[in-house]
């Protein structure tokens, strides 16, 4: 698959069209296997959720509170009852882990997936992301020039350039990561997906190796 590389203006680049693997950008999307990887994704994201200490839990004495006739008061024992300041939680929330486990190849072809889903549709290659001048105000012009509106993911080879992730800091809608962080979920929730050749070339060998 040949696609056009472009500058981060817009403005085309004469004779300098890439080739994309058809085994990572040329798969046919499964909407199964995209929720699955999804699903995994986000649940993985969300904490353990923290347990209280119920009666068992609570480091706190057993001797006898008081006597057991004439006091006045209740007949009371184990000072962790839920009754007393300090005690145990009664009827507390358990520890619940949302960790998933999912098979490296189901990820890896949702990735290959998420990838050619975009490379239909909403796909931009571009040179570079150095700018002459980094600024905000610039790169929103350049952006704008080249008609990449909405919700932009835009992912870099080894390392995001550093003038371009500080201009693109300020700009809602616009985000951007190393190849090494491209995954299902980011480029699904984003309208247009910008990659450099650089980062094409780690994204194949990412699969390739």
């Amino acid at each position: 698959m040949k696609i056009k590389v472009q500058n981060i203006d817009g403005t085309a680049l004469k004779g300098a069209d890439i080739e994309l693997s058809d085994d990572v950008f040329g798969i046919e999307p499964r909407a199964d296997i995209l929720h699955r990887v999804v699903t995994w994704q986000l649940e993985n994201r969300r904490g353990t959720a923290r347990p209280t200490r119920e009666r068992s839990d609570v480091a706190r004495t057993g001797k006898k509170f008081g006597k057991q006739k004439g006091g006045g008061t209740a007949r009371h024992g184990d000072r962790a009852a839920p009754i007393f300041i300090g005690g145990g939680k009664a009827h507390g929330a358990r520890k619940r882990d949302f960790e998933q486990s999912l098979n490296k190849k189901i990820r890896a072809l949702g990735l290959k997936m998420a990838l050619s889903s975009k490379a239909k549709d909403g796909l931009v290659i571009v040179d570079s992301l150095e700018l002459s001048d980094a600024k905000t105000k610039v790169l929103k012009g350049h952006l704008a020039t080249a008609g990449l509106s909405g919700k932009v993911l835009v992912i870099d080879g080894e390392q995001v350039d550093a003038g371009f992730k500080k201009a693109a800091g300020n700009l809602p809608g616009i985000n951007v990561m190393p190849a090494m962080g491209a995954n299902v979920y980011d480029i699904l929730n984003h309208d247009t997906l910008v990659l450099t050749k650089a980062a094409v070339e780690k994204l194949e060998a990412r699969f390739n190796g």
